[in-house]
């Protein structure tokens, strides 16, 4: 089946959140209802947040004062995905899987690259080149001569009796400005970019939503029939 798509539309972070365990409780029901189900996709644009994990020092990645956030209006929020800090605002587009990787049979590291093969390949499709960065999670335009690369979508993920919450942010329009407010992610030289600066003009954000629908689907269904071969191969099914 495909995988269930809610566009949230453009939300505060807190009633996303509550929209995402939510969701996280249908899918642990079902498990244990013994009908597991593979999740959901939630989709949102933010309203203007600067979101802190609780990992140490992330917060001394705040670089604003509390009068310059009230002035550029950007709330803060603290959150339990992993990661360190970043910015989410109107033109970034926000997936929110709400997966059982047990039933996809996906650690977390095959799922990280999931999604970040997905962000690559939505990117390639509007002619954005971008590459993972072994000493970096999330997804970077690729760097020339003259231009370093620069990140054009965070991850950060959390796990709950292993159904995956929070996600992953691609800039699409997001007013870079605002990512001077922090250390983004706390790695400190790293340009951040959009879709719209490296295209010259923003594409659609409907068609960016649905390239990463298509690709995020493309990804959870290969999984899906990867796990179900190997538990009919567990359970001596012939193929």
């Amino acid at each position: 089946m495909p995988l269930p798509v809610i566009d949230l539309g453009r939300l505060a972070y807190a009633p996303a959140y509550e929209q995402q365990v939510a969701h996280l409780d249908r899918v642990l029901a079902a498990r244990a209802a013994g009908a597991p189900i593979e999740g959901f996709l939630l989709l949102v644009e933010h309203e203007p947040v600067i979101t802190i994990s609780r990992r140490a020092g992330a917060a001394d990645h705040l670089l604003a004062t509390p009068q310059l956030l009230q002035q550029s209006g950007v709330a803060l929020a603290e959150t339990d995905r992993g990661g360190d800090i970043t910015y989410h605002g109107p033109g970034q587009l926000v997936a929110y899987p709400i997966l059982d990787l047990n039933l996809l049979n996906l650690g977390i590291h095959e799922y990280m690259r999931l999604l970040e093969q997905s962000v690559i390949e939505v990117c390639g499709r509007f002619g954005v080149a971008t590459q993972r960065d072994p000493a970096a999670t999330g997804v970077w335009t690729v760097p020339s001569a003259t231009t370093p690369g620069a990140k054009i979508a965070a991850l950060g993920v959390r796990v709950r009796r292993w159904v995956s919450m929070h996600g992953l942010a691609l800039n699409v329009s997001t007013n870079l400005d605002h990512f001077r407010l922090i250390v983004p992610c706390g790695l400190h030289g790293r340009p951040v970019t959009t879709l719209a600066w490296e295209l010259g003009s923003s594409p659609a954000m409907a068609s960016v939503k649905a390239a990463l629908v298509e690709e995020l689907s493309a990804g959870v269904e290969a999984a899906a029939a990867s796990a179900h071969h190997k538990r009919d191969q567990a359970a001596g099914v012939a193929p």
